[in-house]
């Protein structure tokens, strides 16, 4: 088992951002969740959706050390489905049943796969999942980024694929 998984949500299960976590799922020969795959509710905080998926797919993502969260960003941030994902980590802080995996989370390590209509990943963007990684305790370790305006264009990209690559490989344990 490799020590890695990708957490993947966006509105286009086939799209410009599964291209690219395809491309590097496949490199890195790792699997990836596909959120829209799962039924995961909005934060309740009466905590009301604990019949859900959401603590069957954390409980797969607690088995590996790093996590690759993959969306496109949609008006300076991530899809619904992933912010409705990261939302619904709180339960793991507020549920004192649930405090024992909210801990777990404390020694994982995080990167971001996005893709926009914009040359850059925007800051505010990038600076949403930063903090709130610092703020469950997971090492961020950086981000790819692919500008599709232009549609997916695997070459415009490969130099990065290969370095986001050796980061996620290589980075210290």
């Amino acid at each position: 088992m490799t020590d890695t998984i990708a957490v993947f949500a966006s509105a286009r299960s086939n799209g410009n951002t599964k291209k690219l976590i395809d491309w590097i799922s496949g490199e890195l020969a790792i699997d990836v969740i596909d959120l829209s795959e799962k039924n995961i509710s909005p934060y309740d905080y009466k905590h009301n959706n604990a019949n859900d998926d959401f603590m069957s797919v954390m409980n797969n993502i607690l088995q590996y050390k790093k996590i690759i969260f993959a969306t496109p960003i949609y008006w300076y941030a991530a899809s619904a489905q992933m912010k409705v994902f990261i939302d619904r980590t709180t339960d793991l802080l507020e549920r004192e049943e649930l405090k024992d995996f909210g801990h777990q989370l404390r020694n994982k390590t995080s990167y971001v796969v996005c893709t926009s209509a914009s040359i850059e990943a925007d800051c505010d963007f990038l600076a949403t999942f930063s903090k709130t990684f610092d703020y469950l305790g997971i090492d961020y370790q950086g981000y790819i980024h692919a500008d599709c305006q232009n549609g997916f264009i695997a070459d415009k990209y490969s130099a990065d694929v290969v370095e986001f690559i050796k980061l996620v490989r290589y980075e210290a344990c």
